[in-house]
């Protein structure tokens, strides 16, 4: 990234979520911004691999099999391990909401 532009940022809208969602594509080794709902900054997060806006990334690593939660909601299951800085999706994510959430 040039020296002018911004940083990538997200949201992370709960103390529980354990994924921010991005609000600005990221590269690889982007350091995210991750904002919290008054949008001030509490921290970043290194992407590990390119990431489209609205999409998530983990922001702690996340086990095989842990709740994946966002906006304090249980939204699915890991169903491996995921990183920290990881895109989180339909490749490493049973949805709760489609699968009754159980494995």
């Amino acid at each position: 990234m040039g020296a002018t532009e911004r940083k990538p940022r997200s949201l992370v809208a709960n103390g529980k979520d354990n994924v921010a969602v991005l609000l600005d594509s990221a590269d690889s080794g982007d350091a995210v911004t991750l904002l919290d709902r008054k949008l001030e900054t509490v921290d970043s997060v290194v992407v590990r691999e390119p990431v489209q806006r609205f999409h998530k990334i983990a922001i702690r690593e996340i086990a095989d099999g842990e709740s994946i939660v966002k906006l304090g909601e249980v939204i699915g299951r890991a169903t491996h391990p995921i990183a920290c800085g990881d895109h989180v999706h339909v490749h490493n994510v049973e949805s709760a909401r489609l699968s009754g959430g159980t494995r």
